[in-house]
């Protein structure tokens, strides 16, 4: 006995120890898979942003290159009436009036595939064509090129110069000046600034388009140019004229501009984004829309804005002005809004700036809202694969954690089933060397040496019985065959199975038994099995107070099914509530148990509950701490059987009636 004591302290300090281990192997797992799963949670959020923003970038790009091209379609209308002009390098120094008229005449009746086939003409998009005469002295003076009678007229102002002409004028004294007549013309402005807001790349009287500059009220290009036929010789300090080619706005608005829009935003079914050309200023207008009311809104409330006639922000001192004039080198976002490249330096002729947009929204999605779609999908992607991954990681630990406590139970069942069979075979040897060595001789003593080994080896049949059983069901090679049982016979047998063990435990059995409950569904030896095991458990458990009581009750649920209800009360040591749902599985036992040195195996209650469910039953228990347990087989009434009428018939004993 005191070997065995030794073994089990042993065995308990190796467990205490793999235990500190195994909490403190695991504690640094779980660091470390919680490590990689933050690891991998920052650079799934980075990829999807990256991988957004990839998107974003190239949803803007194709937009911002097609709205670079719409505005290079547009300067192509305009610079196809300019270079019809053909004021050359010299800026008309060995030209006259009527070399101009002849221009124009040639160029506005001129068929592609006569005299001017490669040259582009669009000869209804300019309005008039004026000379504006201020190199003369005196005042100055106006023509008008009149293509219709191919001549040139004299003219009085147009209202839609008469803001125009002062500023070239004032501009006229030399070339240089008039080159930067786009300037801002204001008073305040002196040469410093006017040097100033000149363009990154403009050289004195010189520009990207040989000095045609625009003005978008009129709207209007313009040039200055040196008169070849005032027969003065002229140089880079003299006086300037200027041509001033006004467009038709009705012809810009419904026919240029929505033939680019089509050429560009255009699908299938019509035009794919909304597209307006807006006019800002101290009276803002639409030049074209593709549908009602679209372009009135806000500048950011559209998928794309540009500022057609790039002005420098030296200039304009508007917001607007500020976007990035190239779209090469665009952050995130920034083709919301946006600048193109300038061709030709605008005009500014009064105090109160205007500026052509060219706003382009997506007719079934605002592409922010794509972008934002997109980064949503992408995080969610993340999110799916990084819960996907935390759930493996999850699965695998719950899977090595029950591996882990199912081969500690394991261990804890070899102990115990050794510590069970020891036992019995110490008792069964000793027994047998005393008879062998000749210490029992009197018919007695070898009768009282062969109960004993009887009963040790009952003992070790059932400890042996209970581990096949329990390997049976494991290997699901169990059968059972259901059939009508008589409950009252049934427990009588397993009265006179258990009565040995309950009169060597000197336990009493207090019993309620119905003598008329109808038979049950259920097999024979399952049932038994169920019931012996129960019982056999409250003596184990049953503690200082020795009382069993066995009850049995007919149940009807509101359905109208009929079950039988068996219950075997002890007054032992009780279960936590903590322990409740895990004693039903196999090898656990109680720690109330171990610090109780009750030995077991921790089969019982598992056998119990297989056989009951076998049964096509239910095992259910009640119990509290410290003041016992309650174990209820609950069994389908057989239904091909009527229910007769129940009486009470109680027995009190150590296994016998009374």
């Amino acid at each position: 006995m005191r070997s065995a004591k030794v073994s089990q302290l042993q065995f308990e300090t190796s467990k205490s120890g793999r235990m500190k281990t195994f909490i403190l192997s695991w504690t640094a797992a779980l660091i470390a898979i919680a490590a990689v799963l933050a690891t991998v949670a920052v650079l799934q959020y980075r990829w999807a942003d990256q991988a957004s923003n990839a998107e974003e970038m190239r949803i803007g790009s194709e937009l911002e290159s097609l709205t670079m091209k719409w505005q290079a379609d547009l300067y192509n209308e305009f610079s196809a009436i300019c270079i019809a002009m053909q004021v050359g390098p010299d800026s008309g120094a060995r030209d006259n009036w009527s070399d101009y008229l002849d221009r124009y005449v040639e160029w506005n009746y001129a068929l592609p595939h006569q005299s001017m086939p490669y040259v582009y003409r669009n000869p209804d998009l300019v309005g008039e064509i004026y000379l504006w005469e201020t190199s003369r002295a005196g005042k100055p003076r106006i023509f008008l090129l009149n293509v219709d009678k191919k001549r040139i007229e004299s003219s009085s102002i147009p209202p839609e110069l008469a803001d125009l002409l002062p500023g070239l004028e004032a501009n006229s004294s030399n070339m240089t000046r008039a080159m930067s007549a786009w300037t801002a013309s204001e008073p305040s402005l002196n040469e410093a600034d006017r040097s100033n807001a000149r363009p990154a790349g403009l050289s004195e009287g010189r520009n990207a388009i040989s000095g045609w500059q625009f003005d978008v009220r009129v709207p209007a290009l313009v040039h200055p140019i040196f008169h070849h036929g005032s027969g003065k010789s002229v140089n880079a300090d003299s006086p300037v004229d200027w041509m001033i080619i006004t467009l038709d706005i009705n012809v810009l608005s419904k026919q240029v501009l929505p033939k680019l829009a089509s050429r560009y935003f255009g699908g299938l079914d019509g035009l794919d984004y909304k597209v307006g050309v807006i006019a800002t200023g101290s009276k803002p207008r639409t030049l074209y829309s593709s549908d009602p009311g679209f372009g009135t809104q806000d500048l950011n409330a559209v998928d794309s804005a540009m500022n057609i006639f790039r002005l420098q922000p030296a200039a304009t001192g508007t917001d607007a002005a500020k976007a990035p004039g190239s779209v090469h080198s665009l952050r995130r976002a920034a083709w919301h809004s946006f600048s193109g490249t300038e061709w030709f330096p605008v005009i500014e002729n009064g105090p109160k700036r205007e500026l052509w947009f060219l706003e382009v929204e997506h007719r079934v999605n605002r592409l922010q809202d794509v972008v934002n779609g997109v980064r949503a999908k992408k995080l969610t992607m993340s999110a799916l694969m990084l819960l996907s991954l935390a759930a493996n990681f999850a699965v695998l630990t719950v899977a090595a954690l029950r591996a882990q406590k199912f081969a500690r139970l394991q261990m804890e069942f070899v102990a115990s089933v050794s510590h069970e069979l020891r036992t019995p075979l110490a008792a069964i040897f000793s027994a047998g060397e005393n008879m062998h060595d000749g210490v029992v001789t009197e018919e007695s003593g070898v009768s009282s040496y062969g109960s004993l080994i009887m009963k040790q080896s009952r003992q070790l049949m059932k400890h042996v019985d209970r581990i096949l059983l329990f390997a049976t069901i494991r290997s699901g090679m169990s059968r059972y065959n259901a059939r009508p049982i008589d409950v009252v016979e049934t427990l009588s047998r397993v009265r006179e199975d258990t009565a040995p063990l309950i009169r060597e435990q000197h336990f009493f059995v207090d019993e309620e038994v119905e003598s008329n409950l109808p038979p049950v569904m259920g097999d024979p030896f399952a049932l038994r099995g169920c019931l012996e095991n129960l019982i056999t458990n409250a003596v184990k458990y049953g503690g200082s107070d020795r009382r069993i009581r066995i009850t049995t009750s007919l149940l009807r649920s509101a359905s109208g099914a009929e079950t039988v209800a068996i219950a075997v009360q002890d007054h032992g040591i009780g279960i936590k509530a903590s322990d409740l749902n895990s004693i039903f599985e196999p090898f656990y036992r109680g720690q109330e148990a171990r610090d109780a040195q009750i030995h077991g195996t921790g089969l019982g209650l598992s056998l119990a509950k297989h056989l009951a469910d076998s049964v096509g039953g239910s095992l259910s228990v009640a119990s509290r701490l410290g003041a016992g347990s309650t174990f209820t087989l609950h069994l389908q009434v057989a239904k091909d059987e009527s229910q007769g009428p129940s009486t009470a018939t109680s027995r009190s004993s150590e296994g016998e009636v009374k």
